[in-house]
């Protein structure tokens, strides 16, 4: 690969690079950023034939120390070594749920090790293999521009009737916000429950949410789910001013939904649903709750990554199926249920792979694991105590969730 920074070195140009151009070239640091930067330490080739000999003794040497999580959007080669598989949430309890491991290697995306590390012990150190592994969603939201958005909910004079509810795919600053302000987290599986409870904190009538980060997940839910309105719900864009609404509009709505989506879930179109129609006859389209209102609205099913596996397991031999949602899980799928002849196949005619939940690969978990057999700690993700307190609080709202 040509090496375009030699090509064009940044003095000659007489620009001064700024601090997001470092960041995406992977040169500087933004800790309240998801985008991470990249790994100190010298990675294996991943032309070595030997890379699955060497992640399996690394992580025999470990033993019970080592606790390996991969999430379903993982590449194959990556998903062998996990000792569980699961979405985010059920990743991070897992983790939570094995106190003997010293350390914990989550094998998925920056905001999940967060979350692990905030419902872990003192004593279990979590290691990202990646730390370019980030979420483009849970970038869509930092603490600066939610915190400004309060401040034009106040200047509205409703802030005292909203209550935020933030999803899972979320930094652990935003959660901790979300704690301060006595909201409560969720996730693709419990978001109806999560929203009923955050309208019964309020006044009934009154009671407002802001949606953070995913505007989809929040609108697809009231909508479909809760009986609303398409007109009860605004968008707040933190990139302008007063997140491009007036007052009225935010005292006239019930959902305020942040501008952030999934950059997967978010390609799928309504041409996509139909177009697989007319190819496969008989086919059921089950999608994410990620995706767009008006394709989840022509779809068959919807339902979290959970979800989708266990509509596949309970579907008949014989059936087809075209899934809106990462291409790592959807092709697990089909080599997993093709001995029952069930048809699956993506939803879109677009390779559509998650780019920083593959950042995850072999000779990055290769080197993890044989640092840590050697006894050094590398990449550990750590939440401030502070930040934790917070985000544990509302993590813990969502637990207690009936």
């Amino acid at each position: 690969m040509r090496d375009v920074t030699t090509a064009h070195p940044v003095q000659d140009l007489d620009v001064q690079p700024t601090p997001l151009a470092l960041l995406l070239l992977g040169r500087e640091a933004d800790p309240r950023s998801e985008r991470g930067v990249e790994c100190p330490g010298d990675l294996p080739s991943p032309s070595d034939p030997d890379l699955v000999e060497r992640a399996r003794a690394a992580k025999e040497k470990l033993g019970d120390k080592v606790f390996v999580l991969g999430h379903h959007y993982q590449r194959d080669e990556v998903i062998q070594f996990a000792d569980v598989t699961g979405d985010s949430f059920k990743l991070a309890r897992d983790a939570a749920a094995r106190p003997e491991a010293e350390y914990i290697v989550f094998c998925g995306v920056h905001f999940m090790a967060e979350s692990a590390d905030i419902l872990t012990t003192d004593d279990q150190k979590v290691v990202l293999p990646d730390l370019a592994a980030g979420c483009s969603m849970a970038d869509m939201a930092t603490a600066e521009q939610v915190a400004e958005c309060w401040d034009v909910l106040a200047e509205a004079g409703i802030a005292e009737q909203v209550v935020p509810v933030s999803y899972m795919n979320s930094s652990a600053d935003i959660k901790a916000f979300t704690g301060r302000h006595g909201g409560t987290i969720c996730t693709s599986s419990n978001a109806k429950r999560a929203l009923e409870w955050a309208f019964e904190q309020r006044e009934s009538g009154t009671a407002k949410v802001l949606f953070l980060p995913d505007q989809h997940l929040g609108r697809n839910t009231v909508v479909r789910d809760m009986g609303m309105s398409l007109e009860d719900c605004v968008v707040y864009n933190p990139h302008k001013p007063n997140g491009g609404l007036t007052a009225e509009e935010l005292r006239n709505a019930k959902m305020i939904l942040w501008r952030g989506h999934c950059s997967v879930h978010g390609r799928f179109t309504v041409e996509s649903v139909e177009d697989v129609r007319e190819r496969i006859p008989g086919v059921n389209v089950l999608v994410h709750p990620e995706c767009k209102h008006e394709v989840v609205a022509a779809a068959d099913y919807v339902g979290s990554t959970e979800y989708i596996i266990k509509a596949l397991e309970a579907a008949p031999a014989g059936s087809k199926w075209a899934i809106g949602t990462e291409l790592n899980l959807v092709r697990r799928l089909a080599n997993r249920f093709a001995a029952e002849d069930k048809e699956i196949v993506f939803l879109d005619k677009t390779v559509c792979f998650c780019s920083t939940m593959n950042r995850i690969d072999l000779p990055h978990l290769v080197w993890a694991l044989e640092s840590l057999a050697e006894g050094n700690l590398v990449n550990r993700i750590e939440v401030d105590p502070e930040t934790e307190k917070y985000a544990k609080l509302a993590l813990e709202r969502m637990l207690a969730l009936p």
